[in-house]
């Protein structure tokens, strides 16, 4: 079981939305802090209201590389969003990412209608940065 399905499984157990808040803080507290020196302008996410930080490392075939993903944020919601969408994507490769739409994940887990809209938008923004990246090094 990934830990995509593994997060998935455990929302499916959980039916008030307060409990299913708390797993996503949760889960944000489980992800390993961003190290202060990471922690750029180059690395924070457009468009997202909450301070949020995406670094992209690439491994292996350099035509669909496998791409992992370290990110934070100083907001405890904000920071299960990035722990959910690293889950999503990292470790797969590029080609892979590119196509694939984590918002489909977060709506299997009922949980896009439940965030507000500036949390939905900068969750948007995430995702397209890291298909975007996905996309330029598919391309080159």
């Amino acid at each position: 079981m990934t830990a995509l399905d593994k997060i998935i499984d455990d929302f499916s157990f959980l039916d008030e939305w307060e409990d299913r808040y708390r797993y996503v803080i949760e889960l944000g507290k489980a992800l390993p802090d961003l190290p202060d020196d990471k922690r750029t302008l180059e690395n924070k996410v457009q468009g997202c209201a909450s301070q949020v930080w995406l670094v992209t490392h690439a491994s292996g075939d350099p035509e669909n590389p496998i791409l992992t993903f370290e990110g934070d944020s100083d907001a405890h919601i904000v920071r299960g969003l990035v722990a959910i969408v690293l889950a999503t994507y990292s470790g797969k490769p590029a080609s892979e990412i590119a196509a694939l739409d984590a918002l489909d994940v977060f709506g299997k887990i009922g949980l896009v209608e439940h965030l507000s809209s500036q949390r939905a938008n900068g969750l948007r923004s995430m995702i397209k940065r890291i298909r975007e990246e996905a996309s330029i090094r598919t391309a080159a």
